[in-house]
């Protein structure tokens, strides 16, 4: 039976960010589609996350839905058969970087969200394309649907998310890390550094895409995934002790 697949969106996005990947995957399998919200750290949100998920799944996150699904194979190894990320840090966030969220908390509890997201994803963490607008557009929309209270849970999320280097040394399942080329934001040696801490983990480099590879390069991401998750599947395991 081909396994469920579960999606998790970045910061600050809904469905439409992975809107490809699930009409090319939701043919073949059920996909689930989980926000990284109602919570303000990545812990509680991978907590929630689980109450609602099958047995068995596969995990695709996206960003802050990368570091929630690397919490869910933290907490339940045995239930994942097998985890592709984009765009995701394995580790704590550095201290100028949260110190610079917080400036952006300033910015939009004032009353200007759509600045604050855009510095939170500027033009240049994407890549140069010319279609790059539109993507950025989308950007700015789904994070004023999402709204001021989502905001800054998820910002204080990323602010305090868990550095999850000992979890990726126990990890026994494939993973597929996906980097845009042009990413500035998650930068490709994080990346490389994510796959390298993964025992079965490969990285695969999207050209012409930046920190958002599943929207401005759809076709590629669908063409990596679409082997990996037809892969065959890996033995459940009972979780490890820590």
């Amino acid at each position: 039976m081909t396994e469920p697949l579960v999606i998790l969106p970045g910061f600050m996005a809904d469905a439409r960010s992975f809107l490809s990947q699930i009409v090319e995957f939701g043919t073949d399998r059920p996909v689930l589609l989980i926000l990284p919200t109602g919570a303000d750290t990545v812990e509680q949100m991978s907590a929630r996350a689980l109450t609602h998920l099958p047995e068995r799944f596969a995990l695709l996150g996206h960003g802050l839905g990368g570091e929630v699904a690397l919490d869910i194979l933290r907490r339940a190894p045995e239930r994942v058969s097998r985890i592709a990320l984009i765009a995701t840090d394995p580790l704590a966030e550095p201290p100028a970087l949260a110190a610079a969220r917080e400036t952006r908390l300033v910015v939009a509890r004032a009353g200007r969200l759509a600045e604050a997201l855009a510095e939170d994803c500027p033009a240049g963490a994407l890549a140069d394309t010319p279609w790059r607008d539109e993507v950025l557009a989308l950007v700015q929309e789904m994070g004023l649907m999402l709204g001021l209270d989502h905001y800054v849970r998820q910002t204080r999320a990323l602010q305090r998310r868990p550095d999850q280097q000992k979890t990726l040394h126990r990890v026994k399942v494939p993973a597929l890390i996906l980097a845009g080329r042009s990413d500035v934001l998650v930068p490709l040696r994080r990346q490389e550094f994510l796959a390298g801490l993964m025992p079965f983990g490969q990285l695969q480099i999207i050209e012409d895409a930046g920190h958002l590879p599943q929207i401005e390069a759809p076709e590629q991401v669908n063409d990596a995934l679409r082997p990996f998750l037809a892969g065959p599947m890996v033995q459940a395991r009972a979780p490890q002790k820590s």
